[in-house]
């Protein structure tokens, strides 16, 4: 095994929008794009069929009657404990007034912030965060070392408040993925790489204080929840299909225990205080035979595995290990609040590449997920909880909420537009059941084989094909619910689907944002209204689309994760911009109510090379966080192409924790 074999072959060199980063494209899908698109399937649904939509009067009915009892059959307060907490901490009114930054040139190293914001790392990649962790030493790093240090590659990001004084906090983010190239000095051991690369790997939960509310967060190396999950990790799975043989191994003949979680992105944080976290791209890192459908469904291949894990763990090779790849690809369950608690696999919730799971507690208690499968052309899919949600806050409840995702049922959507004839992009949709009671509704296929094989069961009852459906996350001003589609560059192109109304357009380099309106603002409805409220893109691009705003807009491109703040407002993460617009990635707010609907801000400007991830919005409290990740991706050892967030000046040495290179962190945004 070398040292960095993922340099030697980069497919997206040269394939990639405009200077769009090969190594990213390499490193955290598995040139995902350069591969065989794993949805073959072809139906009728994945066109535009007017006839068979509601009528214009109806979707209009059916939107008015969402927007005036969304939040009658929905409970805000009690489905938003982590994310946004941190507003409730501090004053009634918005802090977070801005004047739009000017777009980024993509060569830009900084965070780029409004005028009268500072920003501020207050968790960077190998910071120790237990007492007694080593400090991070770029020249002498050890698997034992990373496990005690914060991880790499942040994604998925809460701040969680944990006092009313709002000055205790939690952080909480997945690690999704690795750069060896800008990790390690050359002659380190490939053996220790890779265990390295397992610890860098899972979440992160770190104590956070500060004097006063609105002050920058500091971490506490000592704080009692202070917690690394990695590839190494104890989890179980639950659910119906936990125990099953597609599930078993060799190391786990019962198929109810896997060490580990990996390639993290998106997640969530449930109304009763736990984090969901979401397996996106876990076939990159088997060897597999790569010619069963099933496998090629999910990106499986032969050659997919050039980190060569298998070299150092045999489960890594699926030839000799089918099973497990099966065992990654879900919806992890983690309590930040017991750093000894065993982290969770919900199988009732389906396997595909997860971006990651949002939840709102329904009407009537059950509480509610929506999920994206990153992947061109693939479905998003919602999860209906069997229980009720009890919203108190003892440990019975706490251990009765902890099951909710444990069972209840599966469906896929199926967006039907109503004919451009209106000028906007909008239909009707319908919710097609994988799971009734529990159990498979999907002609020839078990529980298990549904719930092991999302995928493939969903192609039978024909759901449309999305742009790249990533993050679907419920507002919980409106009770509507937002898809960020980031792009699919290979729509339209020979064999395959070309543009609908709700994906409507070829090579869709820039993404869109579907919203959806639940039917009577019941989220376990079977229907619900939809429409595009952006079409990305630079503003002078034809095709794109503001929600209706005609007046002037910050160029996105590339919508990646979305969030809201306390009035309801959508902020929106991008991945993407430097090979679409040549700009850095960014954060933007959107408006999606009122005069200023689809009026896209740009709030803020990553580092070169990196994108924007797992957003979140204390505006009452005059705060924002981002989690940079891969920043300086494209550059290697002694050659570096981003100095965030230590800027070493080149030839001089780092100062103890240093890092003369890029190191992804968190970064909380405040007023100077």
């Amino acid at each position: 095994m070398t040292l960095t074999p993922q340099r030697r072959l980069l497919p997206m060199a040269g394939n990639t929008h405009g200077n769009r980063s090969a190594v990213t494209c390499h490193l955290r899908c598995g040139d995902a794009c350069f591969q065989e698109v794993p949805n073959t399937t072809e139906t009728s649904y994945f066109r535009d069929v007017a006839a068979s939509a509601l009528s214009r009067r109806t979707l209009l009915g059916a939107s008015a009657a969402a927007a005036t009892t969304a939040l009658v059959a929905t409970t805000p307060a009690a489905a938003s404990p982590g994310r946004g907490a941190g507003a409730r901490a501090a004053a009634r009114t918005s802090a977070l007034a801005f004047s739009p930054i000017p777009p980024v040139p993509a060569s830009v190293d900084d965070v780029s912030v409004p005028a009268g914001y500072r920003w501020d790392a207050i968790l960077r990649w190998g910071d120790p965060i237990f007492a007694k962790a080593p400090e991070f030493d770029q020249d002498n790093q050890s698997a034992a070392a990373q496990a005690q240090q914060f991880g790499y590659n942040c994604d998925y990001l809460d701040i969680i408040v944990t006092d009313r004084k709002g000055t205790r906090a939690q952080l909480v983010t997945n690690h999704e993925y690795t750069n060896e190239n800008i990790m390690f000095p050359p002659g380190t051991d490939p053996a220790e790489v890779v265990r390295i690369a397992w610890a860098a790997h899972g979440m992160s939960v770190v104590e956070l204080r500060r004097r006063h509310a609105g002050d920058v967060w500091k971490y506490d190396r000592t704080g009692r929840t202070n917690r690394r999950i990695t590839l190494e990790t104890p989890m179980t799975f639950d659910g119906p299909a936990a125990g099953s043989t597609l599930l078993q191994t060799a190391e786990d003949p019962r198929g109810m225990r896997v060490r580990g979680t990996m390639n993290n992105c998106a997640g969530g944080t449930t109304p009763w205080g736990t984090v969901l976290s979401g397996e996106e791209n876990f076939n990159q890192y088997f060897k597999a035979g790569g010619t069963d459908p099933r496998e090629k469904r999910y990106g499986l291949s032969a050659n997919g595995d050039s980190r060569n894990w298998r070299s150092v763990d045999s489960r890594w090779d699926a030839v000799s290990n089918p099973n497990e790849p099966n065992r990654f690809g879900w919806i992890v369950e983690v309590d930040p609040s017991d750093p000894r608690s065993t982290p969770v696999k919900h199988t009732a919730m389906g396997r595909f590449k997860h971006e990651g799971a949002h939840v709102i507690v329904n009407g009537d208690g059950r509480v509610v997920a929506y999920m994206g499968d990153d992947e061109r052309f693939d479905y998003v899919y919602r999860f209906v909880s069997r229980d009720t949600y009890r919203a108190g806050s003892s440990k019975k409840d706490l251990a009765h909420n902890k099951t909710l995702l444990s069972a209840g049922d599966l469906s896929v959507a199926r967006f039907t537009g109503d004919g451009l004839e209106d000028g906007v992009s909008d239909g009707a949709g319908e919710w097609i059941p994988l799971t009734v009671d529990g159990e498979s509704v999907v002609p020839g296929f078990t529980t298990e084989e549904v719930l092991v094989f999302t995928r493939l069961a969903a192609d039978v009852v024909q759901p449309t094909k999305m742009d790249r459906p990533e993050d679907v996350e419920p507002n919980f001003v409106n009770g509507f619910v937002y898809v960020a589609c980031t792009n699919n560059s290979d729509r339209g192109k020979v064999g395959k689907e070309g543009a609908t109304e709700p994906n409507p357009r070829n090579l869709n380099k820039d993404g869109h944002v579907v919203e959806m309106m639940p039917t009577r603002g019941d989220h376990t409805a079977d229907t619900f209204a939809w429409n595009l409220i952006l079409i990305c893109g630079g503003p002078e691009t034809a095709g794109t689309y503001f929600g209706g705003w005609t007046g002037p807009v910050s160029p996105i491109s590339c919508p990646d994760n979305v969030t809201f703040d306390s009035e309801g407002n959508l902020w929106v993460s991008t991945d993407g911009q430097p090979g679409t617009l040549k700009l850095s990635d960014g954060l933007f707010k959107v408006p999606v109510a009122g005069p200023e609907r689809g009026r896209v801000q740009q709030f803020l400007g990553v580092p070169r090379d990196a994108e924007t991830c797992g957003p979140v919005i204390h505006d009452r409290d005059g705060s924002v966080f981002v989690a940079v990740q891969h920043p300086g991706e494209d550059g290697t050892w002694g050659a570096h192409t981003s100095h965030f967030p230590d800027f070493v000046p080149a030839g001089t040495t780092p100062r103890r924790g240093q890092f003369a290179g890029p190191r992804p962190s968190v970064v909380q945004v405040t007023r100077r």
